[in-house]
């Protein structure tokens, strides 16, 4: 799944008179998902909660955000007791995405999931771009966000999807070292990567675990020391 550089058919419709259309097929879409999920049995919660979080991208789409914030939170605490990580992390993303008062708490829940367990590498570098938009431009987070995103692109992605990944990523984190010191020449970057010690993932990540208790101020949604238990050594 993509979901780097999205542009679905029905979004961002260019005529005035495309939206009225684009809405009501929208919400003929939702009256379709919300018939599944009557006719969908109450075991099946892997795939109620992959209706849900349908149901809450489509929610954004036509601006529904608290409705979306509502049916993605419900999706989150379906897939979180399977450890469904990556469809956690989308419903994070969504609720992200809905500009509720939590939002920057589920943002902060869905990058941690995406940078502890190996889910799909878009996914996480989409997550860590979203961090890195809501850090100040003089702020290390954005920083240390943007290595993240590069780090785990090079150590996750798959050889066919590597390449384009990567220079994703090598673009972000030239954005940020521009705003953040005004970074223009490769010298320049190399001797900022140092400064900030984005060159070593064991100091990075463990300024990304400080930057992520901050914007959840122990708002957490799952139990990590429990999670950390089970992950291999």
């Amino acid at each position: 799944m993509k979901y780097l550089n999205l542009d679905p058919s029905l979004q961002g419709a260019e005529d005035a008179e495309d939206i009225p259309i684009a809405s009501e097929l929208l919400e003929k879409k939702l009256a379709e998902i919300d018939s599944q999920l009557t006719q969908l049995p109450e075991t099946d919660s892997i795939k109620r909660a992959e209706l849900l979080l349908d149901y809450g991208s489509t929610c954004l789409e036509l601006q529904k955000n608290f409705e979306a914030w509502q049916v993605a939170q419900q999706a989150f605490n379906l897939f979180t007791p399977a450890e469904n990580w990556e469809g956690a992390v989308q419903a994070c993303n969504i609720m992200f995405g809905a500009e509720q008062p939590d939002s920057l708490v589920a943002l902060g829940n869905g990058v941690w999931l995406a940078v502890t367990f190996p889910i799909e590498p878009e996914l996480s570098v989409l997550m860590l771009e979203h961090l890195v938009n809501e850090t100040p431009d003089d702020s290390d987070g954005g920083a240390v966000a943007a290595a993240t995103a590069h780090y785990l692109a090079e150590l996750r992605a798959e050889e066919q999807h590597r390449e384009n990944l990567l220079f994703f990523t090598n673009q972000l984190l030239a954005t940020v070292a521009r705003r953040h010191s005004n970074i223009e020449s490769q010298t320049d970057f190399e001797t900022w990567v140092k400064k900030l010690e984005l060159d070593s993932p064991n100091d990075f990540l463990g300024r990304l675990a400080q930057v992520l208790n901050v914007m959840v101020q122990d708002d957490w949604w799952v139990d990590r020391d429990a999670l950390r238990a089970k992950l291999p050594d």
